[in-house]
This record gives C-alpha cells, sequence and structure tokens, in this order.
C-alpha cells in the first residue's frame, strides 16, 4: 500500500501549539495509512511541499511570504491535500487567498464550555454513520463560504455554526476540523476519529 506522505505543521501564537501538534501527530501515527514528517514554525517549508500528499495544518495568526503563499496554494491545487485544524482559520488574516482555499475564518468565539455537535451529512465519508456527540472545547465562530459542504455543525446563540466542512481548492481537497483548542480537546474520540478520516480523505487524489 502506498502510504500517504503526511506533514503535520504546527506553530504559531496563542495556542499550546506544541502540545496540540504532538497530539494531532500521534493521533495520525496510530492509522498506518500515514507517513508523518512533524515541523514547527518554520513556514518556509510551504515553498517545498513536493515530497508530501497532504499538510495537517495547526497555526495561529502570523504573516505569510507571498513565496510561502504561492508554495501552499499552488501545491494543494495541483492535487494534494490540506487539513485545517481549529486556528488554521485565523491564521494569516491579511492574506485573502489563504482564507478563500481554506473556506472561512474565525470571527470570534464564546468561552470553553461544553457543547453538542450535530453531524449534518451524514453520508460523507468522513461523517458517515456518525450521530450528534458532546465536546468540551473552545467554539469557533466563523465566517464561510456557503459553498463549503458543511459536515457538522453547533448552535451559537440560537443558529447553527460549521464545526467541519470539505471543500475543493483547484483539484486538491480541503478539510477544516474547528475543534482541538487544547490538547485535551485533542484527545476526544470524536476529534480523533474526524481527524483521522479527514485526513485519509483530503490525503487521497479525488478520481
Amino acid at each position: 500500500m502506498e502510504r500517504i506522505k503526511t506533514l503535520v505543521f504546527a506553530g504559531g501564537q496563542i495556542h499550546d501549539f506544541k502540545g496540540c501538534g504532538r497530539a494531532i501527530r500521534e493521533i495520525l501515527s496510530e492509522r498506518e495509512e500515514f507517513e508523518i514528517t512533524y515541523i514547527e514554525e518554520d513556514l518556509d517549508v510551504l515553498k517545498a511541499l513536493d515530497p508530501y500528499d497532504l499538510i495537517v495544518f495547526y497555526y495561529t495568526v502570523g504573516t505569510i511570504t507571498d513565496a510561502q503563499k504561492n508554495g501552499l496554494l499552488n501545491w494543494v491545487a495541483s492535487g494534494k491535500g490540506y487539513v485545517g485544524i481549529h486556528s488554521a482559520a485565523d491564521s494569516f488574516r491579511e492574506c485573502p487567498e489563504y482564507r478563500a482555499m481554506v473556506g472561512g475564518h474565525f470571527v470570534t468565539h464564546p468561552r470553553y464550555r461544553q457543547y453538542q455537535v450535530s453531524v449534518v451529512d451524514p453520508e460523507h465519508p468522513i461523517t458517515k454513520g456518525l450521530d450528534e456527540f458532546m465536546v468540551t472545547d473552545e467554539q469557533y465562530i466563523l465566517d464561510y463560504d456557503p459553498r463549503v459542504n458543511v459536515l457538522c455543525t453547533a448552535l451559537y446563540r440560537g443558529k447553527a455554526m460549521p464545526v467541519a466542512w470539505t471543500k475543493s481548492w483547484g483539484k486538491g481537497r480541503v478539510f477544516y476540523l474547528a475543534l482541538g483548542h487544547d490538547p485535551k480537546a485533542c484527545q476526544h474520540e470524536m476529534f480523533k476519529l474526524l481527524l483521522q478520516r479527514g485526513a485519509l480523505w483530503a490525503g487521497t487524489p479525488s478520481e
């Protein structure tokens, strides 16, 4: 079996990227489909993604150069996979092209609390067979492209907000998961399952 050459990239401000990055790497390592490289902070790796099939991205705020941005966006568009976790939707606020690729961006969040996540697309490979579940995490309220395929939602002030979605970027596949504020949240069984399934989906080229 050809393994999915996966770059787990963690960095940025605010969040415990070291703890969350390690958790993400360990969760993906449970599946033999992934061959994992782990890198922290060095955004220049985005200019040299050719060795990989998939990037799993945990980063907050920061700035991205044109060369780094073009490296990432063109690589995904060529038919590769991108998985953005939690604050990946709050990276590179001055870069509309990056936000367009992800499919949305962070607006605000209520306090860290327990809330219910509902599965709204139970037929997608990532969410197949799943139902609603409870998490204790930081809920991201997002401004998002209405064309994304929303897989999961959670209520915020009576309105359903996306928790996970998929979309395409050129020939590439994008999966965004808003869960995973801290290492404890990353240990939730549903976070693990959605991350593993989402990475498998994004890292497998569309036919």
